[in-house]
C-alpha cells in the first residue's frame, strides 16, 4: 500500500517538475495572438487615419500642409445609367450633368426661337410679292389693318421703286397705271423715318394746281416710334395734288408731304386736311427711297 502511494507521489513530483514555473515567461503572450495582432493593426490604422484627416491642434503649419482627402468617383453613375423609372429618378443616385451638352441645348433653343420669329415675320408679310426697303413685319401688320376692305387679302405688287426703276416722278406716274384702285406710297428719309400715303391709282398729272383724290386717302409715319395714321379731318378736300413737277398731299397751311420731280428731296409740315404734324425727321429732307405698291389677286395682275 505504501509502495503504491510512493509511486504515485513520485510521478506527480516528476510531472510538476517538467511543467514551466509561474515565474517563467509564457511561450505565447496575449499580444502575439492573431486576434491581438488584428486589434493592434486596426487600432493603428484607425489612429493613423484620424491623425491624417484631423491634424493636431496648435500647429497652423501642419493644418496648411494637410493634403486634401481623395474623392472616390467609382460610385458615381453617369447620366446614361440614371434614366428615370416610371417618371422618377433613382433614389440616392448622384447624376453628373454635362455642361457642354446643356450649353448646346441652350444654343439649339435659341436657334429655335430665332427660327420661330423669322417664320412669324414671313407669315405676316406673305402678301408682299417682293422685298421692301422700308416695310417690316410690324409696319405690314399695321398697314394691313388700315387698308380699305376692298384690298384686304390681296397680294402686294411692287409697281415702282427708285432702286429698280430710277429716280423719276414721271416713271412713277406711268407705272401707277399698271393696276387700278388704291395704291400705297412708301418713302423714307436718311435719318430712319418711314412715311407714306394711300392714294387712288392710276395717278393723272394735271397742267395746273388742282386737288384730286378721295376721302379714303390717308397718311402714315413711324416718326413717333410706333406706326401712326392720319385720316382726313373733314376740314377740306385737299387730298392729293399731282403734277409733273411734284406730288403733294394735304393742304391748308402746308403740304403734309411733297415729293419733287426727281424724288430726291421732299418737305413735310402740319396740314389741316389730315391734322398731322411733320411726318419726317425734319421739314426739309433727302429721300432714301420711294416705293409704290399696288393691290390685286395674283391672277388679275399677271393677266393685266
Amino acid at each position: 500500500m505504501h509502495a503504491l502511494k510512493d509511486k504515485v507521489s513520485q510521478k506527480l513530483s516528476n510531472l510538476f517538475a517538467d511543467s514551466p514555473s509561474q515565474s517563467a515567461s509564457p511561450r505565447f503572450s496575449n499580444s502575439d495572438s492573431p486576434k491581438a495582432k488584428l486589434s493592434s493593426s486596426v487600432g493603428k490604422s484607425l489612429s493613423s487615419y484620424f491623425s491624417f484627416v484631423v491634424p493636431q491642434s496648435g500647429n497652423d503649419d501642419e493644418l496648411e500642409s494637410c493634403p486634401p482627402l481623395p474623392i472616390r468617383t467609382d460610385s458615381y453613375e453617369s447620366i446614361e445609367n440614371c434614366k428615370p423609372e416610371n417618371g422618377q429618378s433613382k433614389a440616392g443616385t448622384f447624376i453628373s450633368i454635362d455642361e457642354d451638352k446643356e450649353s448646346s441645348k441652350g444654343g439649339e433653343l435659341a436657334k429655335g426661337e430665332i427660327g420661330n420669329d423669322y417664320l412669324e415675320e414671313v407669315k405676316q408679310m406673305r402678301e408682299l410679292t417682293e422685298s421692301s426697303v422700308f416695310i417690316t413685319a410690324n409696319l405690314c401688320e399695321f398697314l394691313q389693318a388700315s387698308l380699305p376692305n376692298i384690298v384686304r387679302g390681296c397680294k402686294w405688287f411692287l409697281l415702282y421703286s427708285t432702286l429698280k426703276h430710277g429716280i423719276s416722278l414721271r416713271t412713277l406716274l406711268r407705272r401707277s397705271g399698271e393696276l387700278p384702285g388704291p395704291c400705297l406710297l412708301v418713302a423714307g428719309d436718311k435719318q430712319g423715318a418711314v412715311f407714306g400715303a394711300l392714294l387712288e391709282c392710276p395717278l393723272r398729272p394735271t397742267p395746273k394746281r388742282k386737288y384730286q383724290g378721295t376721302s379714303q386717302t390717308f397718311l402714315f409715319t413711324t416718326i413717333y416710334g410706333e406706326p401712326r395714321i392720319f385720316r382726313p379731318t373733314g376740314a377740306n378736300r385737299y387730298y392729293l395734288m399731282c403734277m409733273n413737277e411734284f406730288l403733294a398731299f394735304g393742304g391748308g397751311g402746308n403740304f403734309a408731304l411733297c415729293l419733287d420731280e426727281d424724288l430726291l428731296k421732299a418737305t413735310s409740315g402740319p396740314s389741316e386736311t389730315f391734322g398731322n404734324e411733320c411726318l419726317a425727321s425734319s421739314t426739309e429732307f433727302e429721300l432714301k427711297n420711294v416705293e409704290l405698291w399696288g393691290f390685286a389677286h395674283a391672277s388679275q395682275y399677271l393677266s393685266s
